[in-house]
């Protein structure tokens, strides 16, 4: 016997491995526990920096957008062709910068080399001897047409011109004056007295070609209506004129300007007064409006922006404001103060606007020259340049120079840099007054077919469309995901589970491209045609399954014994089919009885706007998206419940559903609340489905029949169309932007709060 127990000892400790080889054994566990810390850590570490790079760059890419200007002097040299005696009217640069125009009032013109002041052309203009020069003025910058308004009521009009060749392959610019209405003077005043005052502007539109605008010696505001014709033989033009008068006015005219429709001509007074006068009616013009712009300040500067809209005002204490046409509530057109731009301190003396874009460059009586810009009411550069009185200012079309003329008629050229002047947090994110609105809205429209088009870059719309989006979507998908994944996990029997589980999950695989495909072209359609059926639907498929398990708990128990416990739920898919066929087949017999034939129809008498593609379509397309998410993530965490915990309540009497409501779902909120978190930040960036099934409307509501615009789909339709650098391409960064810290500061409370349910509910 005790030979048998030692033999069998022997034979054990035979089997046990030696003390050497359990230590070779231990450190290779060590060695794997210690790799795979390793690489979960440096993964964890990786992710961590991976996000951190795309900040860094999405920051990169936006940071210049909120960069201010810069004025640097390149040179500056005494103003060719103008003597100490004449005064220099007019200052142009033309579009390669390379040149520049002097307009002086001895009728001279002067074309030179803008970095070194060298006179490339000198031209007189063809005007009587016995008569003088006046007045003076320019239609918009971009046009390039100006007047010289003569001592016998008539007026020259001229525009530089540039032939361009390129001999060697180099760019040589041709200057020359051109003069649309011929060399002759033009009739502006039937009663030939000189023109004190004078405005010009040129309209693209066909019947009104110019009209000039002149306060004569005798205080006569007199006005012409030019077209030209050319004798199609000869080529000489001829020029046809038609004459009107402007109410007289009490006050000393400062300035006047016509808009670019010819139908609104603005007089500035030195008492502090913009005068409209309303000319539609060209035979009979009328005072419209008059606004007290300098609050006891003369206006000392006035010019249009760039689509002769919006006018910008300078005063004699150095205060600028822009004013625009609104309309009041009697509709009528008034002149509405919409942004204050900051003060120089002293007297504006001359003001430049851009010729593409919604800014301007103003110079001041103490030398000091401002950058501003009107859409985002940014002044991005305030700076003394010269020593003396800032009196002409001209910027090239590009916006990339800067002529500065002082009252020595020193001229000083500069380098501008000015790329994103349209953007500010304001006009991001603030209502923006643009020009033709009636009140301040938030406006996403990044392009126009006009020149002059002023660009709307509120991201409001997108980020309350974003929001609008993944509300809905969650409002559709998070009740169906989380009450199918308890009833999953708790109540179904284990071969049911097995088959249900893995095909909602395998949903998860499918593209969202084709999810946005038939939402857009086949359910926006069906549930326009079908809405008494999809309203039936929504509300009263609940209903109808709850009249089913009343149903079914009155049924005799030999009926029910029949059907396993948990397979209840396959009672319910004919119900459901059987309900849904029948809504859509009694859809137009609602729509016939409670609706008049139309239910759609029916919302826009109530007033509520209907569009196919909207949030209702987007919200059951998206929801269907993220429903998989939800539910694969909520039906572990509640199947991985400890069986204890629910034994134990059952074992105490409560019943099935009371164990749900209080130990599981309690136990598994953490899970739960992951999964809900993780639906809502895929729907949040989800971008194929809204861009094809919302109508991309950047509008601001949460009307569930209206559509919207998502940042993401956004950037989707967008970036691919801008340029590169510019002021679009950085705003499309900055939405991207906007949606990475929106979704990693959602991320993160959502972790917070996950992880105070996880220690409220680990002592269960």
């Amino acid at each position: 016997m005790t030979d048998s127990l030692n033999f069998n000892n022997a034979r054990r400790n035979s089997r046990l491995p030696s003390a050497e080889l359990r230590a070779k054994r231990r450190r290779i566990r060590m060695f794997k526990n210690g790799l795979s810390r390793f690489g979960i850590t440096a993964a964890g570490f990786g992710v961590v920096f991976s996000l951190a790079l795309i900040f860094i760059y999405l920051f990169y890419e936006v940071m210049p957008v909120f960069k201010g200007a810069s004025v640097t002097e390149q040179t500056s040299y005494q103003a060719p062709g103008v003597s100490p005696d004449t005064q220099v009217l007019h200052l142009v640069m033309e579009r390669y910068e390379e040149l520049g125009v002097v307009f002086t009032d001895d009728r001279q013109v002067t074309f030179f080399e803008a970095g070194t002041g060298l006179i490339r052309n000198h031209e007189a203009l063809p005007l009587p001897a016995d008569v003088e020069v006046t007045s003076f003025a320019k239609a918009e910058e971009i046009n390039g047409l100006v007047s010289y308004g003569l001592s016998d009521g008539r007026v020259v009009l001229t525009k530089p011109e540039y032939r361009i060749t390129y001999p060697d392959d180099e760019r040589h610019i041709e200057p020359s004056l051109a003069f649309p209405f011929g060399a002759a003077p033009v009739e502006v005043d039937p009663e030939g007295q000189a023109l004190r005052q004078l405005a010009v502007q040129q309209s693209a539109r066909g019947g009104r070609t110019t009209m000039v605008v002149a306060q004569t010696d005798d205080n006569r505001l007199v006005m012409a209506e030019l077209s030209t014709r050319e004798d199609m033989f000869s080529g000489e033009v001829q020029t046809r004129a038609n004459f009107s008068k402007l109410p007289e006015l009490n006050q000393e005219i400062v300035q006047i300007l016509v808009d670019k429709e010819l139908r609104s001509v603005f007089i500035a007074d030195t008492a502090g007064y913009v005068h409209y006068f309303d000319i539609r009616n060209f035979r009979q013009p009328e005072l419209t409006f008059s606004a007290n712009v300098g609050q006891g300040e003369p206006v000392t500067a006035m010019e249009f922006l760039v689509g002769a809209e919006s006018l910008i005002m300078g005063t004699g204490d150095g205060q600028l404001s822009q004013w625009f046409l609104v309309r009041d509530e009697q509709n009528n057109r008034v002149l509405e103060r919409i942004r204050d731009f900051r003060s120089h301190g002293s007297a504006i003396t001359r003001i430049a606007p851009e010729y593409t874009r919604k800014g301007f460059v103003a110079g001041d009586s103490a030398g000091q020259i401002g950058i501003h810009y009107g859409t985002s009411a940014r002044t991005l550069l305030l700076q003394p340049t010269v020593d003396t009185e800032v009196t002409t200012l001209a910027i090239s079309p590009v916006n990339r120079r800067l002529f500065t003329l002082d009252a020595n008629n020193q001229l000083h050229v500069a380098e501008v840099w000015n790329r994103h002047p349209q953007i500010s947090w304001s006009a991001l994110w603030n209502r923006v007054w643009y020009e033709g609105r009636s009140d301040p809205e938030y406006i996403w429209q990044s392009s126009s077919a006009s020149d002059e088009f002023e660009s709307k870059f509120s991201l409001v719309p997108l980020s309350i469309g974003t929001l609008k989006a993944a509300f809905f979507a969650m409002l559709f998908a998070m009740p169906l995901a989380i009450m199918g994944a308890v009833y999953t996990a708790y109540f179904m029997t284990p071969k049911l589970r097995g088959a249900v589980k893995p095909t909602i999950e395998i949903m998860e695989a499918l593209p969202t491209v084709i999810l946005g495909f038939l939402a857009g072209l086949w359910l926006a359609p069906f549930m326009e045609n079908n809405l008494p059926a999809v309203f039936s639907l929504l509300l009263g498929l609940p209903l109808v399954m709850l009249l089913t398990a009343v149903g079914w708990k009155f049924l005799p128990k030999a009926i029910r014994n029949r059907v396993p416990p948990g397979w209840e739920a396959a009672i319910l898919l004919p119900v459901v089919l059987l309900f849904g066929w029948w809504m859509v087949n009694l859809s137009p017999w609602i729509e016939i009885a409670f609706f008049d034939g139309s239910m759609r129809q029916w919302f826009t008498e109530m007033g509520i706007t209907y569009d196919q593609r909207n949030a209702m379509v987007v919200g059951v397309a998206m929801g269907f998206a993220i429903i998989p998410t939800i539910y694969s993530i909520a039906e572990d965490a509640v199947f991985n419940v400890p069986r204890h915990l629910t034994q134990g309540s059952l074992a105490l009497g409560a019943t099935p559903w009371q164990t749900v409501l209080g130990v599981v779902i309690p136990t598994a909120s953490p899970g739960i609340f992951s999964a809900v978190m993780i639906g809502f930040g895929r729907a949040v960036g989800e971008t194929m489905i809204v861009l094809m099934a919302t109508g991309n409307s950047p509008i601001v509501n949460f009307n569930i029949f209206e559509g919207m615009r998502t940042l993401s789909a956004n950037i989707a339709v967008e970036l691919p169309e801008t340029a590169v650098g510019s002021s679009h391409f950085r705003i499309l960064f900055l939405a991207a932007l906007v949606l990475l810290t929106f979704t990693f500061i959602l991320n993160t409370i959502a972790e917070i709060v996950r992880q105070r349910l996880r220690r409220r509910y680990s002592s269960l």
